[in-house]
């Protein structure tokens, strides 16, 4: 199902000591050594046997499974039954592929040349960290029950990065970075002379200058940022994004070129546009919120229709092609959203200043106006540059208190607005759009950002207000510009786009869900048809959380392009992204694009906008990973106060070193690691997804309530490690 329950069939975590106790062949080097020294010789086995004395039965097998290695990876070769020489040491059955680190003793790669990930001992990675690109050979047949085939590293095509954040520790003789994060799993060696004025307990950026072959080796850098003192509320949001790559200053002068850009609508620009601000306008957004993308404008007309208004910021108006605002603003691609603050794709002075569509101020807007009769039919659109007056700033708290109340200043507006939306949405799900809801975590956070409270967001009509005009907008922009024709081909557009989901995963997860007594029935011509009745039917049952979660990631990724593949989760043949250009780069070519086919000039080339939005794609992700891993740190921090209170939760994940559990509470995870699971031995019936004691047959299965208190946690590694209350274990 998920990478948590990969493991293959596996041992009590405990039995470690055990391990380290059987004899060790790390010879795979010291073997290829001697037939590289003598290449034209021809080892017989025994003399094989003798030149590593080997002996006994156990260590013969290991020898000649490290034999058959080298003989799979094309490295030496079979002369006769019983004997061997140096290969060709070129490879012709490698694949290419990406590391996907699970834990210190292997990890995956995951190959489009292969359907099943494989799985590769650390021993066996060359010195491969996540997320690098390398070749590997894989081993005839599985190893030891495990339903994964096993491989080999034989190549480091290139490396996913080679900068790391974590803590410096000193010693008398030699300095060494704890890595932050849970995928880089060894230290990185530092000289003295390479500190670089870096001192103990500092969280440190280190770039490595050596990498090694061997598993048992460190890798070896130089400090070439300090962040400030570990454990520092504000240092450990920078080494966040840090970690990820991710920018948080502008330079110099990119704020130069900010403050030169004049904040004056002269009358020659208030003529070129279409004028909306005596019309009744209003923005909705997060309390916090700083940088308003977007305005709700609203009249009645003469035939008893509704003018609605989709009032956009209008970036591009300042932001021009050539300006190092663009190029930062492209390189960026996206704002990134921290537990407690905003990393802008642009400048403080264009996001919160200048494009903010604040209240009670002129703004320079670019607008999808809609004429809507009571039954949310459209029946005539417009798409233009426009100048708009907001008069109210909603948070989504007020407005939803106009809903529920429905008294307030522009209260009548902001119902029927609401009353508009609903209708939409209505249709988009009578279309086969899927009704996902997903719960998000907030913290309350003291002046020096300690979390002092955590609680859980739910999305009510006001949010669902907003989305409904946002996504018709992003809809209507996107059939406008793929419908008008300048030439042959349909114009260049940036969609936004999401494939249909892998059936074969779909009935996985079918499958799955029987254990909990759900049925998902399995019908590819109606699946989200079939997805919304599942939702509904475990809505308010105590496994809805787990079951929603592993639906959604059966589901395609999102991702931004220039090819037309429809968007399947909302149900649209054609999508974009126009509503958001303040912090997504994908907006501000969608704004330009649009204005391009309003001026009626031909389609531009392809290449560049294609190679865009696979960058943009890249940066997406790597903002959400930043903003997670922020949200772990801060649910990690905020846990360490929890003493011995006891916590309601759900098995999240199986794997062969313990079991993953969901605290109800707090969306806190955490690991009950097999080696605390001391009431019996346990091993991982992969199949079913659980657990299994070997003398009690007592189960732990995915979905389960356990009670777990907290037993460690580990800040620098993001990781809760708890323990199970046995006297209010149930499920089992």
């Amino acid at each position: 199902m998920s990478k948590q329950q990969r493991g293959g069939k596996g041992n009590k975590g405990k039995d470690s000591k055990s391990e380290k106790s059987k004899p060790s062949f790390s010879f795979k080097d010291e073997i290829l050594r001697l037939f590289t020294e003598r290449p034209e010789e021809v080892f017989p086995f025994k003399q094989l046997l003798n030149l590593f004395n080997v002996k006994g039965l156990d260590q013969k097998s290991k020898f000649k499974g490290l034999l058959t290695q080298l003989i799979q990876s094309g490295q030496i070769k079979h002369v006769g039954e019983l004997a061997f020489m140096k290969g060709s040491s070129e490879v012709t059955n490698a694949l290419e592929g990406t590391v996907d680190f699970v834990n210190q003793r292997f990890a995956f790669i995951i190959s489009a040349g292969i359907e099943k990930d494989i799985k590769i001992k650390t021993e066996n990675l060359k010195g491969a960290i996540d997320g690098d690109t390398v070749k590997f050979i894989v081993y005839q047949g599985k190893r030891g029950g495990d339903t994964h085939e096993e491989g080999e590293v034989i190549e480091i095509v290139k490396r996913k990065r080679t900068s790391f954040v974590g803590r410096l520790e000193i010693s008398d003789r030699f300095a060494f970075l704890i890595p932050d994060g849970r995928k880089m799993h060894k230290d990185i060696f530092i000289a003295k002379d390479k500190l670089n004025g870096a001192k103990v307990g500092e969280k440190v950026i280190v770039k490595v200058h050596f990498w090694p072959d061997k598993s048992d080796k460190n890798p070896e850098g130089e400090v070439i940022e300090i962040l400030g003192k570990a454990g520092e509320h504000n240092t450990e949001m920078h080494a966040i994004m840090a970690e990820y790559g991710l920018p948080t200053e502008f330079e110099k002068d990119i704020l130069t070129e900010s403050e030169k850009i004049s904040e004056v609508i002269t009358e020659e620009e208030i003529a070129k546009r279409r004028d909306f601000r005596k019309i009744t306008t209003f923005t909705i957004d997060p309390e916090d919120a700083k940088d308003f993308d977007d305005a709700l404008s609203i009249k009645k007309l003469e035939n008893g229709n509704w003018e609605i208004g989709v009032h956009i910021a209008d970036v591009t108006h300042y932001v021009k092609p050539g300006m190092r605002i663009e190029q930062e603003g492209e390189q960026r691609a996206t704002s990134v959203y921290l537990v407690d603050r905003t990393i802008p794709m642009l400048p403080e002075r264009l996001s919160n200043f200048l494009c903010s569509l604040r209240p009670n101020e002129d703004k320079l807007t670019f607008s999808a106006v809609f004429e809507l009769d009571d039954k949310a039919n459209i029946k005539s659109e417009w798409f233009g540059r426009t100048i708009i007056h907001s008069d109210k700033r909603f948070s989504y708290e007020s407005a939803q208190e106009c809903i529920e109340s429905g008294e307030g200043e522009f209260a009548e507006e902001v119902n029927i607005l609401n009353g508009l939306a609903k209708k939409l949405q209505t249709k988009r799900f009578k279309n086969g759009a899927i009704s996902f809801e997903t719960i998000e975590v907030k913290f309350k956070l003291d002046e020096d950002g300690k979390p002092l409270g955590l609680f859980q967001k739910s999305r009510k009509d006001a949010h669902k207000l907003i989305e409904e005009f946002m996504l018709l907008a992003n809809k209507k922009v996107a059939e406008f510009c793929f419908n008008y024709k300048a030439g042959k081909e349909h114009n260049v557009m940036v969609y936004r786009v999401h494939d249909q989901p892998d059936m074969d995963k779909i009935r996985n997860f079918s499958l799955f869900a029987t254990k909990f007594g759900h049925k998902l029935s399995v019908d590819e011509d109606h699946i989200a048809d079939r997805l919304n009745e599942f939702i509904e039917k475990i809505e308010g049952t105590p496994e809805q959380y787990l079951l929603q979660n592993l639906a959604i990631r059966t589901m395609a990724k999102a991702k931004y392009t220039t090819a037309a593949m429809g968007h399947f989760g909302l149900a649209f043949a054609h999508y974009s992204h126009f509503t958001s250009p303040i912090r997504r780069y994908p907006d501000m070519m969608a704004h330009r694009l649009l204005q391009r086919y309003l001026d009626n000039h031909p389609s531009p080339d392809r290449g560049p906008y294609e190679l865009q939005c696979k960058h943009s794609s890249e940066m997406e992700k790597l903002a959400a990973e930043a903003e997670r891993a922020s949200i772990k740190y801060k649910q990690v921090e905020f846990m360490q106060m929890a003493g011995k209170k006891t916590f309601e939760g759900i098995i999240s994940g199986v794997t062969e070193w313990g079991m993953y559990v969901d605290m109800n509470e707090t969306r806190c995870e955490g690991m009950v690691r097999m080696s605390d699971l001391t009431s019996d031995f346990y091993e991982l019936d992969e199949k079913n997804y659980r657990l299994v004691g070997k003398k009690t047959h007592k189960t732990f299965t995915l979905g389960d309530t356990v009670f777990v208190k907290v037993k460690a946690t580990n800040l620098e590694k993001r990781t809760i490690d708890l323990t199970l209350v046995e006297d209010n274990l149930s499920g089992l």
